[in-house]
């Protein structure tokens, strides 16, 4: 340190603060005692760093921070605001954000619609509506399965069912029913769960046409949207219209024309209250409600609709009582399972007519309503009480007039159990039943009935049929070997005029499937359907003109623009007059003492041919008279065999109930040609003898004859039985 200027002490500078001062300046009596003219300031310097003491801080005073105002100082205006004030602001922050999410969401999924501009509703999918050749309405195809229908052609209660249950502010809300679907949100919550719904009338036909059924969000959404859209371009009339021609009721009926004539089998004009009101319950849960599944629940939705529409105005209470105490009842349609194969034949047969179908249509046909209902019964009834027995299960029915329209077809037992046509699509063995087309071909090459055979053994290469019994009659006239169903006969005669000239025969008088050409068709080995079959014989029934089986007459739009008409086709004559004449008589043989003599149709002349194929596998009878040809066909499906049923047994009777109905009322009259000019005994009518075997005395010229036995018993027609041997027919039947 430096020393004082007056002397040789060292004088140590005192940071003390012994005094409770932070002055560092010496005092008094610590400097040296000198005089000085005045006082000098002394010499600012730097301390040396090592010399200086870390002095003690002097507290320094603190800057207070500015203190906030208290609650209790806040302006009087914060303080009226309040809790309520604050809870209205952030409650208006909230909605806000609310709708900008929402209006971003809707936005979202509008952004996924089709543009407005190009929305249209989508067309119907067209209708087919087939009816009777009365213009009874006996089937729909198509998507929707039934009519389309104006809003003003239906009874005022039909659409009001529907509001009353469905959206009753149908007609004062914009598309969208606010207070129903607030409800309808209160009432989920307090369910929890979704046990209510608010979409209105709009939303729903808006699903419908352009929507998914996914439940979710976004689809609601979307729903919300197209149904603003088409209250904003639709009137609510059609809106409402639009809804009850698209709607699904169940049962396969989309629209209120098909769930009339599904459940009512009546037209959507003729509704009644209660029907009017089952059906409108029914859009809830169309599928479990359905009237012909769960009558009960359907019942009790009506009740509410009933209740909803008197609650409403639409109704009075009286009214209400009426139709809750006397409930509408579902019914049947007459044949309404059968004429389901006619009409998917129609169906199979209409791409021939007009192409692609783009439009409802109106397919006129051929078909009578009671004559295919009761064939439809006869079928079934004898198969019922019957077919056990004779271990049988199926069965089909054609009925034709004398020009080949088709009055019924029945082509199984039961359609909702098997769709199979055998009818139209199913080829079996005729058996003796082709025989009919053998003996023409005899009578064409100069044979006539009274023309002789010897009914003995034959064999062809090998082959040796025998009649079931194996009996034999010696010589028999044509007449006697087609009435008993002889096989030697027929096998003879068709080796005598050839094979190829019998597929011709059959061929020239409708027979389309393929035939084998060899000795085995005189017994009916090469399969056909029956409706061919049935057609084939329908030449003997009108003097010998050929025809062609046909079901639709008229194809017609909704509106009356015809797209086909059928007109006559006249395959001309196939069968001279004098052979149609002479086979008229030896198949009326055939019902008086022949395998079909249970024939019984009082008052008429029928004529036929039965037919069984080997191993009792096919039942046939084909008959007829001058106004109708009927064919029967019984079998299995699997081609087992029966219990030895035969053609003459329950196929006979199925025609003879079916024949019954057709011939109702019709005047009579005679099969073509008068068999009498060609030396054919007179007999009575079938209905008023009594059946009785025929009776011949037995003789010793033939082998093993046995009189008084037809060719095809009771219960077996023809059976094909080759001996042992190396022919080419033994190795092929073995």
């Amino acid at each position: 340190m430096a020393r004082g200027r007056g002397g040789n002490d060292r004088i140590e500078p005192s940071f003390g603060t012994a005094r409770g001062g932070m002055d560092l300046r010496a005092m008094p009596e610590d400097r040296p005692s000198v005089r000085v003219a005045s006082p000098a300031k002394p010499a600012k310097r730097r301390p040396d760093p090592q010399d200086i003491q870390e002095p003690e801080p002097r507290p320094m005073p603190r800057k207070q921070p500015k203190r906030r105002p208290s609650k209790d100082e806040a302006p009087r205006r914060r303080k009226r605001r309040g809790i309520f004030g604050r809870l209205m602001v952030w409650g208006l922050t909230a909605a806000v954000w609310g709708l900008i999410i929402c209006a971003g969401v809707v936005a979202w999924y509008a952004a996924r619609l089709p543009p407005t501009h190009t929305l249209e509703v989508p067309r119907r999918p067209p209708n087919i509506a087939i009816v009777a050749a009365d213009g009874a309405e006996l089937a729909n195809r198509g998507d929707t399965g039934g009519a389309a229908v104006q809003l003003r052609s239906l009874p005022r209660h039909v659409p009001q069912a529907l509001i009353a249950i469905e959206d009753r502010r149908f007609y004062s809300h914009f598309g969208l029913d606010v207070i129903g679907l607030t409800r309808a949100v209160v009432t989920n919550i307090t369910n929890r769960g979704v046990s209510q719904g608010g979409s209105t009338l709009s939303q729903q036909l808006a699903k419908n046409l352009f929507l998914t059924p996914d439940r979710t969000m976004g689809r609601k959404i979307q729903e919300a949207i197209l149904a603003l859209w088409l209250e904003t371009n639709y009137s609510k009339d059609q809106i409402l219209e639009l809804y009850l021609n698209r709607v699904y009721f169940g049962a396969g009926a989309y629209g209120i024309e098909a769930a009339a004539r599904r459940y009512y089998d009546k037209p959507a004009t003729a509704l009644t209250l209660a029907e009017a009101a089952t059906i409108a319950g029914l859009v809830k849960a169309p599928s479990r409600l359905a009237p012909t599944r769960n009558p009960e629940a359907a019942e009790a939705r009506a009740q509410l609709v009933l209740m909803a529409m008197a609650e409403q105005g639409y109704i009075t209470e009286a009214q209400a009582k009426a139709a809750i105490a006397n409930p509408a009842e579902t019914s049947r349609t007459a044949a309404s399972g059968s004429i389901n194969y006619v009409a998917d034949w129609v169906m199979d047969l209409l791409d021939d007519y007009v192409g692609k179908v783009e439009t409802d249509l109106v397919i006129e046909t051929t078909i009578v309503a009671p004559l295919q209902q009761a064939a439809e019964a006869a079928l079934n009834e004898v198969l019922s009480r019957s077919g056990t027995r004779y271990d049988v299960r199926q069965g089909a029915v054609v009925v034709l007039d004398t020009e080949g329209a088709v009055r019924a077809l029945v082509g199984g037992r039961d359609y909702a159990q098997s769709q199979f046509n055998r009818a139209v699509a199913a080829r079996r063995q005729p058996g003796s039943a082709f025989k009919a087309f053998v003996y023409l071909s005899a009578l064409e090459r100069g044979m006539t009935p009274d023309t002789t055979r010897a009914d003995a053994p034959v064999a062809i290469a090998g082959w040796r049929p025998e009649n079931y019994t194996r009996d034999y009659r010696g010589e028999v006239t044509l007449s006697t070997a087609l009435s008993a169903s002889l096989n030697t006969v027929a096998v003879r005669l068709t080796n005598e005029v050839g094979p190829r000239s019998v597929v011709r025969t059959a061929q020239k008088l409708g027979i389309g499937s393929p035939l084998q050409a060899n000795p085995s068709i005189s017994l009916g080995t090469s399969e056909v359907t029956l409706l061919e079959l049935t057609g084939a014989y329908v030449p003997f029934a009108n003097g010998g003109n050929g025809v062609i089986p046909h079901v639709i007459t008229r194809i017609r739009t909704t509106n009356g623009r015809v797209l086909f008409r059928r007109t006559p086709v006249n395959p001309g004559r196939v069968i001279e007059p004098q052979h149609s004449a002479m086979m008229n008589a030896m198949m009326h043989e055939t019902t008086v003492s022949g395998t079909a003599r249970a024939l019984r149709l009082p008052g008429w002349i029928a004529a036929g041919k039965s037919g069984t194929s080997q191993d009792f596998r096919d039942a046939w009878f084909l008959g007829y008279t001058g106004r109708y040809v009927a064919g029967v066909w019984l079998g299995n499906d699997d081609g087992q065999p029966t219990k030895r049923l035969s053609g003459g047994s329950l196929p006979v009777e199925i025609w003879n109930r079916v024949m019954a109905e057709a011939h109702r009322g019709q005047q009579v009259v005679d099969l073509p040609g008068n068999w009498r000019s060609f030396g054919v005994p007179t007999r009575a009518l079938p209905g008023e003898i009594i059946d009785q075997p025929m009776l011949m005395s037995r003789t010793d010229q033939a082998p093993r004859r046995v009189a008084g036995r037809s060719g095809e018993p009771e219960n077996r027609g023809d059976v094909i039985r080759p001996q042992p041997g190396a022919g080419f027919f033994d190795r092929f039947f073995r």
